[in-house]
């Protein structure tokens, strides 16, 4: 017989969290995967989980609830998956989303992007990289796993979607300086504006800067839509 607590049990056993901390909640069906999440950000300083959640539905009650600064999203669940709860969270600005995925099928990816998911990162990332993550959606920056940027390329370009994320007629060598040529370069090899940084010698504030004018001009909202351009640009002449 299972005796352990249910995931909202276990939400509302947690003590309120210190000011000025990392407020976390952690929404997965699976019970391991929760637990080790939850190892990953109490071990870490600055951070805590306030509450977990093994369902969508529950996910944006807790959400509601517990006012969290960042979710932790699993994309397949019961009751409700986790594209359906990002979309709700998002629309009512409760907090930050960052999916935590297999990427098993590319179409929960896609929706959770359209949903408003600031972020993709595989359930195997190092716990530096998943903690890294969550400070760069706070940070109001979207996070891509590389892997995962590759993931929804491939099948964006697979697709041959009718509306390409472009503008028509928009030539990155036309419109983009040569500083912001190379920002894109990085952004399709999905890295982070830290990481782009520490790659192009500038700091990470002027790689915001960067990054915002190269989506600008060409026309597109998310970093998916600028990794795609870049492969594009880069890959196909």
């Amino acid at each position: 017989m299972n005796t352990d607590k249910s995931p909202r049990q276990d939400a509302e056993a947690f003590g309120p969290s210190a000011p000025g901390t990392i407020n976390v909640l952690i929404v997965d069906d699976h019970t391991a995967v929760r637990l080790g999440m939850r190892m990953i950000v109490e071990s870490t300083e600055g951070f805590a989980v306030v509450g977990e959640a093994d369902n969508g539905a529950m996910a944006i009650q807790l959400a509601r609830e517990l006012q969290p600064d960042v979710v932790l999203m699993d994309l397949r669940m019961p009751v409700m998956d986790g594209i359906a709860a990002t979309k709700q969270i998002t629309a009512e600005e409760l907090s930050k989303v960052l999916v935590l995925t297999t990427f098993d099928h590319d179409e929960y990816l896609f929706g959770a992007l359209a949903a408003g998911a600031q972020g993709f990162l595989l359930k195997s990332a190092s716990p530096q990289a998943i903690i890294s993550g969550m400070r760069a959606v706070l940070n109001g920056d979207q996070v891509l796993a590389p892997e995962v940027t590759a993931q929804i390329v491939k099948a964006a370009i697979e697709a041959k979607p009718e509306h390409p994320p472009a503008i028509e007629g928009v030539d990155p060598h036309e419109v983009l300086t040569d500083r912001e040529l190379q920002v894109l370069r990085e952004i399709g090899a999905g890295l982070t504006n830290h990481r782009i940084g520490r790659n192009l010698g500038i700091s990470e504030t002027t790689v915001k800067t960067h990054v915002s004018r190269v989506m600008a001009k060409l026309g597109v909202s998310s970093r998916v839509q600028a990794a795609l351009i870049a492969h594009m640009t880069f890959t196909r002449g």
